[in-house]
């Protein structure tokens, strides 16, 4: 007999969240319940969203897909779940599981709302299946070509997944960029180059910007080569961001867009499902250098105190894991 409520953390205003109870939703013979082992924090999102800076005209597009309640709160948000199947059909009965749901103890979801981890995919590190979905979709807007040079700006969890996947197309030379100096060691794991920004090189063919940081799209602009292409993987909610494009933006003639998640790059939507999507994102988890990706974890209990610490940090850091009694 399972438990009839879970428990889930809740953001009730800017700054301010808790752990509360909720009843289960009711399970039909289609439908699993699910046992979370481990959850993820969005450094960047889910920060936006723990401060209430989700600008008002994002409030739709911005729903993750098992959001309850509205911004700017009461709101359970989150979409970076892996957890056992419980109940449910019996192939599925048992199996781990990856789906975008907050961050609570146990739920209920169709079985189209999850996908299985590959056998050889340790459930605390199939966590990144959300981020890795963002590094493909960013690398399906890019188009990289072989001996290109790539520039990534920010090497968060997003960034240097982006150069962790470059570095495997044959001729690259990958640049990951960083003011922390301490990021050193994260692209040394990941076996890519790292450089300060002022020292990066310059000419590149693709610069992808994932630093979260006005300045760091801002220093993209002096390293693009003519008719380069920089793709913002940053969302920055209500801020401002001002960019110098009276300089050489026009004379390179420079491309800027967008690259978001939501939804599947144009470049492969005809063909790639979003399930298909995230299927290809844990199958290339599968190598235990990626664990470098995650330098913090604490527990479920704790989240309400761990994201407001993570939230307002100076220096945002990688992934954080909850891990569940």
């Amino acid at each position: 007999m399972h438990a009839a409520n879970a428990d889930a953390f809740w953001t009730l205003s800017p700054g301010h969240g808790e752990i509360r109870s909720q009843p289960l939703a009711p399970r039909d013979e289609d439908a699993l319940l699910i046992r979370s082992h481990f959850s993820a924090v969005s450094r960047g999102t889910e920060s936006l969203v723990f401060q209430g800076k989700v600008p008002e005209s994002e409030y739709t597009r911005m729903r993750a897909p098992f959001q309850e309640g509205d911004f700017p709160g009461p709101v359970k948000y989150g979409y970076a779940n892996v957890g056992v199947v419980e109940a449910g059909p019996a192939a599925w009965r048992g199996r781990d599981v990856f789906c975008l749901y907050p961050h609570q103890t146990r739920y209920v979801v169709p079985i189209e709302a999850v996908v299985p981890l590959p056998d050889d995919l340790p459930a605390a590190r199939a966590i990144l299946g959300a981020n890795m979905e963002t590094a493909i979709n960013a690398l399906w807007d890019a188009a990289p070509r072989i001996g290109d040079r790539i520039t990534v700006i920010g090497a968060g969890v997003v960034g240097g997944l982006v150069a962790w996947l470059c570095r495997q197309i044959a001729g690259v030379r990958v640049q990951l960029l960083d003011i922390d100096a301490d990021k050193a060691e994260l692209a040394a794991a990941l076996g890519v180059a790292f450089r300060h920004p002022h020292d990066a090189e310059g000419a590149q063919d693709v610069i992808v910007h994932a630093s979260g940081s006005p300045a760091g799209l801002r220093s993209a602009l002096p390293l693009a080569g003519y008719e380069a292409e920089i793709i913002e993987l940053s969302w920055f909610g209500q801020d401002d961001v001002t960019l110098p494009l009276g300089e050489a933006f026009h004379s390179q003639r420079l491309t800027l867009r967008a690259s978001q998640v939501g939804g599947v790059s144009p470049a492969r939507r005809a063909r790639r499902s979003h399930s298909q999507r995230l299927q290809l994102a844990l199958s290339l988890l599968r190598d235990a250098r990626l664990d470098a990706l995650i330098d913090g974890e604490s527990d479920f209990a704790d989240l309400p105190t761990t994201l407001a610490r993570l939230s307002t940090a100076h220096r945002p850091g990688l992934c954080h894991r909850i891990r569940y009694p």
